[in-house]
């Protein structure tokens, strides 16, 4: 059976594009593409679900099968704790109407669901992914810049609260939601830094760690191209 980067180095020849070209459709270089091809490295959701809406059939890249024909099933929505299942192998994820402020904190006024997000189950597997513990937030602000936008989804996995290794996480401090890198000092403090070099990193001293609280990993962006 063929890899991953096979596949899509199938889908890019029939589409009669070279690397850079085929990357740029997803958002990444010439280099990132050749790596996925060569196997080297597992493609992000980010760029899968780019692809997909190009009209790569991301399911035949992740698994090898074909998707069935229109009209050959039936892909009807329901949810099975807390899951909205669609089909066989595939999930849709749950996207919530809130805010992770990126730049000053924001207090959240309201949690409801805005929409669903569908993923392969296998595409979760692969990036090693649960769908039961993912969460979607929408991004505020610009101190996460370039690594994320105002305006952006993050998928967020509430199974990873272990800010011993460092990471990009969903926080609440002092009631308000927050997206920011997260560095563990000696002695127990917390460093809230941003990626936006316009911004101050803040400090938690451990005397104060009782008013955060880990929330989750932030694992994918779901942004548009600049």
């Amino acid at each position: 059976m063929s890899s991953i980067g096979e596949r899509l180095r199938e889908i890019r020849n029939q589409r009669g594009l070279n690397q850079g070209e085929f990357g740029s459709l997803a958002g990444v270089t010439k280099r990132t593409q050749m790596l996925y091809e060569s196997d080297q490295r597992l493609p992000k959701a980010d760029y899968l679900a780019l692809l997909d809406a190009e009209g790569v059939d991301v399911g035949y890249v992740l698994t090898g099968r074909r998707d069935a024909a229109p009209g050959e099933s039936d892909h009807q929505l329901s949810e099975v704790g807390g899951v909205y299942r669609v089909e066989d192998d595939a999930v849709a994820v749950k996207m919530y109407d809130v805010e992770g402020a990126a730049g000053h904190g924001r207090s959240l006024e309201e949690e409801r669901v805005a929409g669903v997000l569908q993923f392969p189950a296998s595409q979760l597997s692969a990036l090693g992914l649960s769908p039961d513990h993912l969460a979607g937030v929408k991004v505020r602000g610009d101190s996460m810049e370039e690594t994320l936008a105002d305006g952006d989804w993050v998928l967020v996995n509430r199974a990873d609260t272990d800010y011993r290794q460092e990471g990009v996480f969903l926080l609440l401090v002092s009631g308000e939601r927050r997206i920011k890198r997260v560095q563990r000092l000696a002695g127990g403090a917390l460093y809230l830094i941003s990626d936006n070099d316009h911004y101050e990193p803040e400090m938690i001293p451990p005397e104060q760690m009782r008013e955060v609280q880990i929330l989750g990993r932030c694992e994918v962006r779901i942004g548009r191209i600049a």
